[in-house]
């Protein structure tokens, strides 16, 4: 199919709202015309230019199992031919919905129970968030409603998940957060130790921190603690040592849920199938999405512990039926979709291939970038790691944010064929590969990020920068 790029970008300029997309700069054309992105396969993606790109960051975290695959786009047709929509309203379901949702409460960590079904991460924390209040009010706690969340976490940008969000650009004139949300410190060893403190005194510290602001608030009125297995858009940064199992020891001591956001690490991208098994975490409720489907269609889904719904149960004779839902919950093309994805997530090991690619991954990022000058941090951990910039080392100085580095790390990096997302909490480089990723692919990343890190380096020193 020939398309008509010129009339194309003209149709979108003129009617397409773009999520975080300097909206003037984009309609007055300083921002260049937008990218059509046409077809992909495997890990690459080509626009309707012709231009081929490595997509360095699967989507946003989630084309797991790579673009192009006939398998799942037959899968898409075959219930759409069938059956193309029916809600599961009053008890209604499909075979691909049940078998779906029996699949997902046997693979999921923790004692899992019942599943509910969105259209996108944050409504599923949405979802979450409601759940909470009503479990608390069915147990006869209608006080215990504070959630709790984390600087730099991600959660959505709906009215509750971007509250939950722990980044103050989600929440600047849009009169978030909302006050039922509450923050704690973030778990990054990095920029938030005290100097010489180990990782576990670290972590042991924000564990603390915990302890104290759930005793300030009453934990009579703390109904969860919401947070990624691994800190996603908030910098890629792994737990430091001992962390999840001094924050859980914290929650059980004032009852409070445990709501593991798996949306990113869901599905293999740790090297496990789900982030809270990598890191021992007992969830009471975990949020998943992007590689339910690989982006091949929307789906989320909340899933529900036994505690949890037990408490649900055993109130409807009171309360009645359960009065949460959308039109599109556990829509039966996206439960064909997730099936036929976890079919191919489970044939290929592709947590076995994230953790083994992995670890290849995350040594030749530290072997190639921890030495440079201008290079603070490499993190990450599985098929996800990010390079963070700074002035000094030394002094773990930041670069003036008018620099720009991590854009122009980024930019470079796109001009030279990869796609490498600027992280917005600093200047930050971040990858999140397909999961089918090989080992050449690999190398072409880390050849190309070098390159372009280095473009940068020679930059900044003609502009007079001392690295």
């Amino acid at each position: 199919m020939t398309i008509d790029v010129k009339d194309i970008c003209e149709k979108d300029r003129n009617a397409v709202l773009h999520p975080f997309t300097q909206l003037k700069e984009f309609a007055s054309g300083k921002l260049g015309e937008p990218t059509i992105i046409e077809t992909g396969k495997g890990i690459r993606i080509e626009d309707a230019r012709g231009n081929q790109l490595i997509d360095g960051f699967a989507g946003m975290y989630c084309v797991n199992v790579g673009y192009g695959r006939a398998e799942v786009a037959e899968a898409i047709a075959r219930q759409a031919y069938r059956l193309a929509y029916y809600h599961c309203y009053s008890a209604h379901t499909t075979d691909e919905l049940a078998i779906l949702s029996d699949r997902l409460v046997k693979m999921a960590p923790g004692k899992m129970s019942k599943v509910f079904y969105g259209m996108s991460g944050s409504d599923a924390n949405e979802t979450q968030a409601k759940l909470v209040w009503y479990y608390n009010n069915l147990r006869g706690k209608p006080n215990k409603k504070k959630i709790i969340s984390r600087e730099r976490g991600y959660h959505g940008c709906s009215a509750i998940s971007g509250s939950m969000t722990g980044m103050s650009f989600y929440h600047n004139h849009m009169d978030l957060p909302l006050p039922q949300i509450v923050r704690t410190g973030a778990p990054h060893h990095y920029w938030g130790a005290n100097p010489d403190e180990t990782e576990h005194e670290f972590s042991a510290r924000r564990a603390t921190e915990l302890d104290r602001l759930i005793d300030r608030l009453g934990a009579n009125n703390v109904g969860a603690f919401i947070a990624e297995p691994v800190l996603g858009t908030g910098g890629i940064t792994p737990p430091p040592e001992g962390y999840w199992k001094a924050i859980q020891a914290v929650l059980k001591k004032h009852d409070v849920l445990l709501i593991a956001d798996e949306v990113i690490t869901g599905f293999g991208r740790t090297g496990s199938m789900f982030g809270s098994l990598h890191y021992e975490i007992e969830p009471d409720m975990i949020t998943v999405a992007k590689g339910l489907t690989s982006g091949y269609f929307p789906l989320s889904a909340a899933i529900i512990g036994e505690k949890v719904y037990k408490v649900l149960e055993d109130g409807a004779d009171t309360v009645g039926p359960f009065s949460h839902g959308y039109t599109y919950s556990g829509h039966p093309i996206g439960a064909a979709t997730a099936n036929a994805v976890l079919d191919i997530v489970e044939k290929e090991n592709l947590p076995g291939n994230a953790r083994e690619m992995g670890e290849y991954f995350q040594a030749e990022l530290k072997k190639k970038f921890a030495q440079l000058p201008i290079v603070g941090e490499v993190r990450g951990v599985g098929l996800m790691g990010a390079i963070e910039f700074v002035s000094d080392r030394d002094a773990k100085r930041r670069f003036d944010p008018s620099l720009k580095v991590g854009a122009r790390v980024s930019m470079a990096a796109r001009d030279r064929g990869l796609i490498a997302r600027a992280m917005p909490h600093g200047d930050i480089l971040g990858f999140a590969p397909p999961l089918v990723t090989t080992k050449a692919e690999i190398d072409e990343i880390v050849s190309i990020t070098e390159s372009a890190v280095r473009h940068v380096m020679d930059d900044l020193v003609r502009s007079g920068e001392k690295i």
